[in-house]
Parts: structure tokens; sequence; C-alpha cells
């Protein structure tokens, strides 16, 4: 049957609820209310240190917060780029064992299919048979056949936006290719008019919404909430970007040489790390006229309101949780998808060209990569890099009582360690076959005890791919390289940034990480980039 189109407004703001919440399963109201909720946060290309707690001067005291409360991890992992990181998340599977080795367009192989597997089951889908109430809203992008739908994926509520990208103020098409912005309500789909909420307040207004209307009911909760902030295209309120116009007109040099300062200070980072260098395709600030600096010190102030705004969201629907008094029994856990983006949008033929007021519905528009090198200080690259910069998070959680209020960890972690810690917090078994396909065995470890500050190596080793980026860390060796790239060497103990790389120094231990990726890489179905584009 065709989709209804719908009013998003009408969908929100009246009421209209497609999708009934998931029915009482019959067991006691005091079990169903001892077992814990769950609330991921998930940002979109936000960087290691896009929020105060990691030594920005964007103003996030929701995120500072929390971390003040709860327990910073600063050796947490994703996968690299906007659609892997989701599958993993969602699944506890590497990117290509969930079928999203890449985007979501069809590769030819069940690694790059482009949609979750059949052979995965989703947080949502494993925690439902437990009693649990299952939501989320925001930003999907792990498939765009109906199998990989969350209707289909075990979510009750959902609010998505399906693709890479949007609009802040509509869904009109971002692209001059035919492609479409597709929004869903619990599986239909709707549009965003230019009257529409601003997108951040729209998926913040949708969860509470959602946690409203099961206020009252015993069962616990999972909430997943995928804000698309702040991925391009950079669009904020007048009133936020206004907050922050003029404060980056000492540039990124400075910037980044500040919350490198930061991070050490704080301790996230260690004193032997040194600031990478500027990144090569990036001019000194001190080089551009007065006219540039005005308009790049505007685009970084459109990215900071946007973040600003997502932190406020997430202060609201914290604020909900507790009035309906489900704070105390609540995991929240906050990260991004990846690092900061060298995305320019401009130079994309099949992006549709909008030139109007900076920030603005009108405008279609990127931070480019000099920004994208300030967010993720102190590290090298970008978003679909497996350098660190490309693949480290920040990484906040936060359960009253159970994880020790201000702590830091420097354990190693991954996405893939996420569903294993919420299936042992909340009683939930991995099964062995889930509707009738096996499902792929667990490749992370639970992350609980980490979280309740134990001391406990999660794995000897870790890897990645994206298209032709790679990577292996096995403690604190890593090697990568980019594609087509030689293979790059490096002790994280003593060199995080990757300022040395120890590859000619060490060729034997190249040989053996390679061997050991190699053999990771034929096991999940990674295939040579270079023929499969």
């Amino acid at each position: 049957m065709m989709n209804q189109r719908i009013s998003f407004l009408t969908a929100i703001f009246f009421g209209l609820n497609i999708c009934s919440a998931s029915a009482q399963l019959g067991r006691p109201e005091e079990k169903l209310k001892a077992k814990p909720n769950v609330l991921i946060i998930l940002a979109d290309d936000l960087g290691f240190s896009d929020i105060g707690a990691f030594g920005s001067e964007i103003h996030t005291p929701v995120l500072d917060q929390l971390a003040k409360e709860g327990m910073i991890l600063n050796q947490f992992y994703n996968a690299g780029r906007c659609c892997p990181s989701r599958a993993s998340l969602l699944t506890g599977l590497y990117p290509h064992q969930a079928g999203v080795g890449d985007m979501v367009q069809n590769k030819g192989t069940e690694a790059y299919q482009g949609y979750l597997s059949k052979h995965s089951a989703t947080i949502a889908e494993l925690l439902k048979p437990q009693g649990y109430q299952t939501i989320v809203s925001g930003k999907w992008h792990v498939g765009l056949v109906p199998s990989a739908f969350a209707l289909n994926r075990g979510f009750d509520k959902s609010f998505t936006l399906q693709n890479n990208g949007s609009s802040y103020f509509n869904s009109k098409p971002l692209y001059n290719d035919g492609r479409t912005v597709t929004f869903q309500l619990n599986g239909q789909e709707i549009q965003r008019q230019d009257t529409s909420l601003y997108l951040t307040q729209a998926i913040t207004n949708f969860a509470i919404k959602s946690l409203d209307e099961i206020k009252d009911q015993p069962n616990p909760f999972f909430l997943y909430v995928a804000y698309n902030a702040p991925h391009w295209p950079i669009q904020a309120l007048p009133e936020d970007i206004a907050k922050y116009k003029g404060r980056y007109l000492s540039g990124w040099d400075e910037l980044r040489k500040q919350r490198y300062q930061k991070l050490r200070a704080s301790g996230l980072i260690r004193k032997e790390w040194r600031l990478s260098p500027r990144f090569e395709n990036v001019k000194a600030w001190k080089s551009l006229s007065a006219e540039e600096k005005d308009n790049w010190d505007t685009r970084m102030a459109i990215y900071a309101a946007m973040i600003d705004r997502m932190d406020a969201g997430i202060g609201e629907i914290l604020n909900k949780l507790k009035e309906i008094k489900r704070d105390k029994n609540t995991l929240v856990i906050f990260l991004s998808d990846n690092g900061g983006s060298a995305d320019e949008v401009k130079n994309w033929n099949y992006v549709s060209q909008k030139n109007g007021t900076p920030g603005s519905v009108n405008s279609i528009d990127s931070y480019e990569a000099p920004w994208g090198n300030a967010s993720n200080t102190p590290f090298r690259m970008f978003k679909k890099n497996t350098h660190e910069g490309g693949i480290s998070s920040p990484f906040i959680a936060w359960y009253p009582g159970l994880i020790p209020s201000g702590a830091l960890n420097e354990q190693p972690a991954h996405l893939i360690d996420i569903l294993p810690g919420i299936l042992e917090l909340t009683g939930a078994k991995y099964p062995d076959s889930f509707k009738g396909n096996s499902l792929t065995a667990l490749p992370g470890h639970s992350l609980l005890r980490v979280l309740k500050g134990k001391k406990e190596a999660l794995h000897s080793r870790l890897f990645w791919e994206h298209e032709g980026s790679r990577a292996v860390r096995e403690q604190d060796w890593k090697l990568v390289a980019e594609l087509n790239g030689t293979w790059e060497l490096y002790n994280l103990k003593s060199d995080r940034t990757e300022t040395n790389d120890l590859a000619r120094k060490y060729p034997g231990k190249v040989k053996e990480l390679e061997k050991k990726y190699l053999e990771w890489a034929a096991k999940v179905g990674v295939q040579d980039w270079n023929k499969i584009k």
C-alpha cells in the first residue's frame, strides 16, 4: 500500500498516533518497574572536542553536567561514518556484519547491501520481549528498504529521517539528481514544510511526547534519540547564531590551541600527546583577508549554534524524565557517530545550490575542513577516515547509583560494546536466532563493568574499514592507512594524535598487525574499495 503522506505538524502536535505502544506482557508490575530504562543520544558529525566537557567553548551546560555527574570514556570509538556507526550501535556488530559496510546503496555483497542484515537484531528487538517500550526519534539511515525501517526493527514509536541529511526547516530535496529527503512517522511518510519546527526541536518534541504517552505504564523504555545536528547543511535559528557571531574571529589555529590546552588541563588527553599539525589543505588563519575571516566566523557560529540548540533539547528530554519520575532508573549514554566533517557541499554538483542568508532555509553549506580540523582537536583527519579524528567519539554515560560521579575511564571501547552492556544491564539475552534467521555472534563485550568503574580490558584488538580507509588497534599499537595509502604505525600510549609514524622503524609489527587486519577483513566481508565502487 502506498504510504500515506500526512502533515508533520498535525502528527506531532495534534496527537496522531499511528503505532500503538507495545502491549502489556503480563509481568508483575513491580518487576517491570525495577527494570532500568535506557536512553541513547547520538549526535551527527560532532567532533571529539565540540562540547564543553571535552574542551569546547560552545555552551553545552546539560552535557557538561551529565559528564560531571557521570563518566567520560576518552578512548571510545565509532565506525567512522553515519550509516556504519548507526548499524553497529543498533546491532552490536561490526558494520560489515550488519550489512552496512558503506552507505545505504547496495553494492552487491551482503557486507555492503546497504541495509540491516537479517542476521542481526537491534537493541529494540532484543528488549521488547523483556517488556520494554521502544522509541526512536531522529536520523535512522540504516536502510531504505521496508525490512530495515524502524517499525520493522522493533520500535513501537518512531519519527525518523531516513536519509543522510535534510534541511533543518523542511523536507525539500537537497539534491539535483532526483533523490528525495524522506521522513517517516510510525512507518508512514510525512512532509515537513517551511513552517515546520526546526528539526532539532522536532526530534526533541517527539521524544518528549512519546515519554508522556507511556508515563503511566509500568513498562521500562528504550529511547534512541538520534539528532541530525550538527550535520550539514549548517542551518540554525537566528537567535542561536547571534550568540556566537564574532566569537571565532581569532580563527581555527587559535581555537585548536585553546581546546588542546583545555583537554590537557582536564586530564582527558595525556600531556605527551602533541597537538597534531594543522590539516595540510587548510590555510593559516592569519593569511586570510578580513572578509574571509568574517565569512568563516559566520560558518563556525552557525555550527556552534546547532550544538547549543541540541544541548538545550537534551535538557528538555532529561527534564521530562524527572517529571515522570524515571530519571533515577535510567542509563543515559551520549556519543557521536563520527568525527567532524571535511565535506565541501558547495563543490558537489548534485547538491541544490542555495545561497541565501547563511544559516537560513535558503542556504545549503558546510563548515568544511578548516573548522572540522578544529572540531577533531587534538587528532588528525575527519569523518570517513580511520585515523583518530574520524573514529573518536566524545562519550558520556550517566546512571545515578551505578556509574561513579565525575569518573574518567581510559579503557578503549567501541560501539560494538554498547548492545552487550545493555543486555547485561536489563537481563536480556542475545539469542542464536531471531525471526527464523541465525544471528551473527557478537564481536563486542559488555561495557557494564567499565561503566561501573571497574578496570577491565574489553578487547585484545579492534578493527575498522570504510571505503578503503582501514585500521587495526591492538593494545597501544595502531596500524592505519587511507585508501590506496601505505600503512602507518603509531604507539597510541605516547602518541594518540598520530604524529610519529613508526612503520619504518618496526616493519615486523606492521606485518604482524596487517596479517590480523586481513584475517578480520576476510571474516566480515570487506572488499577492495577500488573494485566495488
